[in-house]
């Protein structure tokens, strides 16, 4: 496919690799049940939100807590992630940016995730594998692949100007302010519908195919470029929570090469309920 860097592994390459030594296979699904009722043999198990966020506070663990993590899951920072999940890779892109926000990069991802693997009847299993915990250092997030609120409304000018670019990365309805939350999921507490000034919409689903593998570099390239989004600008990609915009975050910086990109965490669950924060908003009721 042409992509920049060396980051999936296909479903019969995880397959042939499930024993190798210095692999760790780990499952981070929205459904956080999803695991329990049959994974990948020696894949452990990844709780998006209790093992990421903050008990107290909307803010992630630090970097004590996440080299505690990874010691708990039995990973060094030799070790190769390969990370896997539902909903096309959302929470798998999700992790990998977390990791890679804390500093382990060496990572990669299963093309197709969980719906390839069900879908070609791969063998699953209800084992949970035993994990021997290691010591993990300490390590230095890269703030360079994050962006915060102001950095935010800093970045409308840049776009005004030509020299940035914002995706949002929801679904139209969204976009638009038509409503506040995806299809089938609950309101979440978000007080004005719309989107960020300048943003433009392009939702992570058009960067999949029907079953869940990543479309061609040349498909994605042309996607982006139709809509201004090019490798020589300062981009911010956001969503809800940040889960889909981490996938499209991987499409944009892993796949195609874009050098600046960052993944607003905070997004609109964040900016919906901004105290003097700007929105634009198409929707118009009849």
């Amino acid at each position: 496919m042409d992509y920049a860097n060396d980051v999936l592994v296909s479903t019969d390459w995880a397959y042939e690799h499930l024993n190798d030594e210095g692999l760790r296979f780990i499952e981070v699904d929205e459904d956080i049940l999803l695991y329990e009722t049959g994974h990948l043999p020696g894949a452990v198990k990844v709780d998006w939100q209790q093992d990421f966020w903050d008990p107290v506070m909307r803010e992630f663990i630090g970097p004590e807590e996440f080299a505690a993590l990874m010691g708990r899951l039995g990973v060094t920072p030799d070790t190769t992630v390969i990370l896997y999940g539902d909903k096309s890779n959302w929470w798998a892109a999700y992790a990998y940016w977390f990791f890679q926000y804390n500093g382990h990069t060496n990572a990669k991802i299963i093309n197709g995730g969980r719906q390839k693997l069900v879908a070609e009847g791969r063998e699953l299993t209800t084992d949970v594998p035993q994990v021997t915990p290691t010591q993990y250092p300490v390590g230095v997030r890269d703030e360079s692949i994050r962006a915060y609120r102001d950095e935010v409304r800093a970045h409308i000018e840049k776009v005004r100007a030509g020299q940035g670019a914002m995706v949002d990365v929801r679904s139209p309805d969204e976009f638009s302010g038509k409503v506040t939350h995806m299809a089938n999921y609950p309101q979440e507490g978000v007080l004005r519908g719309g989107h960020i000034p300048g943003a433009s919409n392009i939702p992570w689903a058009r960067t999949v195919n029907e079953d869940g593998t990543f479309k061609s570099a040349d498909e994605l390239k042309a996607m982006y470029e139709a809509e201004g989004v090019t490798p020589d600008k300062e981009i911010i990609a956001y969503c809800r929570i940040a889960e889909r915009s981490s996938h499209s975050w991987f499409v944009l910086t892993k796949l195609l090469g874009y050098p600046k990109v960052t993944n607003y965490d905070g997004s609109w669950t964040e900016w919906g309920n901004g105290v003097g924060l700007p929105i634009e908003k198409t929707y118009v009721a009849e």
